[in-house]
């Protein structure tokens, strides 16, 4: 068994995060999504493979110019390489389910900070695809948010990153690229430093 597998009893944490076009999943377009994948060795667990993708607004999607200002995407700039929806969630998803299968996990959760956002979304865009095999567990999540207020403090990323001691790159916030991995360098952090609670409790449920 993995040190995944076994450290999240068959789950495999997948970070996550997108932008898009407003904040009601239902109505608005998703712009950009990326995922990076988790791994572990000897020393801990690290951000592993990240797929990230610009996306084509689906077909009458909200988009609220006060979200284009934060994130600062121009869905309509002709260069931009964006893909549909369907086809960045397939590249993705086979991704995961490669993942999977190599950690012996079953099912993948999402890693976010404000993780329901993310999760939203990806359920809402999977639902609009009708994409049938979603590796993603509905409604299970990992929220950083959460973990950074009680363990640094801090719930706002940009200063959980800063108390962390995590590099940090202003000009490429609100990127779904640098988000999800800045929260996958989290949430990998906060998971180390919590090992040595984790072995401790393990080893007194085995009776070891």
């Amino acid at each position: 068994m993995s040190a995944l597998a076994k450290r999240f009893r068959g789950y495999m944490p997948v970070v996550v995060d997108v932008e898009t076009g407003g904040l009601d999943a239902s109505t608005d377009a998703l712009l950009e999504i990326a995922v990076v994948l988790v791994e572990h060795d000897e020393k801990g667990f690290f951000p592993g493979e990240t797929c990230d993708f610009q996306v084509e607004p689906f077909a009458g999607a909200r988009i609220v110019e006060k979200s284009l200002e934060i994130t600062g995407i121009d869905p309509d700039q002709p260069l931009r390489p964006a893909i549909p929806e369907r086809e960045a969630l397939q590249r993705i998803f086979r991704s995961v389910r490669r993942a999977l299968r190599e950690n012996d996990c079953t099912r993948a959760v999402l890693v976010g900070h404000n993780a329901f956002f993310d999760l939203g979304f990806l359920n809402a865009a999977v639902e609009r695809s009708e994409i049938k095999r979603n590796p993603f567990h509905p409604f299970v999540s990992f929220d950083t948010t959460t973990l950074a207020g009680v363990f640094l403090g801090q719930t706002v990323l940009a200063r959980a990153l800063e108390v962390a001691g995590i590099p940090q790159d202003p000009d490429a916030a609100h990127s779904a690229g640098y988000d999800a991995r800045v929260t996958a360098e989290l949430f990998c952090l906060l998971l180390n430093r919590v090992a040595p609670i984790y072995r401790k409790a393990a080893g007194a449920s085995s009776g070891t």
